[in-house]
């Protein structure tokens, strides 16, 4: 990898997302890993049959998402008594207050299930055609970059962290199983952190733009 001379084209160049220190960068194989000559910080790593995977991985759990939101997520018994709760049951419970909970209920559906069905359904778009040797399809490049810019705000994962710190202190209280729903929504956070293992953005966006 070598510093930028003079006058180079945009697609030849990557920046440091660390230091801002920009790059020419030639072909990389994939298996390959480019890190910045200044920070040290990594520009690119190619993985082989990313995109294929990386729309799998995303259907997948999109899939599971879906269906996750219809089935019991927690069932709870407490002296003598029973119940069992979706994640809309939850979302819902906040609607139904008034004051600050109500707009919570919004929040708490949008980092929950919005959002992170938006990007990955973004990314089943964008790359999803590439998959069958198609050119990619119009808004490829703005969905792509929707998609992308939602990672920081798609939270299924704080979500499931925060249930088990709730969990720890309810079972001392009550009686508590796994509904469906806990079971695919876990299984969706480890295909989302499988998908981005695979992503190498600046990767993605060459295959995107190349005429």
């Amino acid at each position: 990898m070598q510093a930028v001379p003079e006058k180079p084209t945009t697609e030849e160049l990557i920046a440091c997302p660390q230091c801002d220190a920009l790059y020419r960068v030639p072909s990389v194989p994939d298996g390959a890993r480019l890190r910045c000559s200044r920070c040290h910080a990594l520009l690119l790593a190619p993985r082989a049959g990313a995109v294929e995977a990386i729309v799998s991985l995303a259907s997948g759990a999109l899939a599971l998402m879906v269906a996750s939101i219809a089935f019991p997520f927690l069932h709870l018994g407490v002296a003598g008594l029973s119940a069992e709760a979706s994640v809309i049951d939850t979302i819902r419970s906040y609607a139904v207050v008034s004051g600050l909970m109500a707009p919570l209920s919004v929040l708490l559906a949008a980092l929950i299930v919005v959002l992170p069905a938006m990007r990955l359904g973004g990314l089943i778009y964008a790359l999803g055609p590439l998959v069958a040797g198609r050119d990619p399809p119009r808004f490829a490049t703005p969905v792509f970059r929707l998609a992308m810019n939602l990672r920081p705000w798609a939270m299924t994962e704080v979500f499931m962290i925060g249930v088990a710190v709730a969990l720890v202190k309810i079972a001392a209280l009550a009686t508590v199983s796994f509904g469906p729903s806990f079971w695919t929504f876990i299984a969706v956070v480890l295909l989302v952190g499988a998908k981005d293992t695979m992503v190498c953005e600046k990767s993605l966006w060459r295959v995107l733009t190349r005429p």
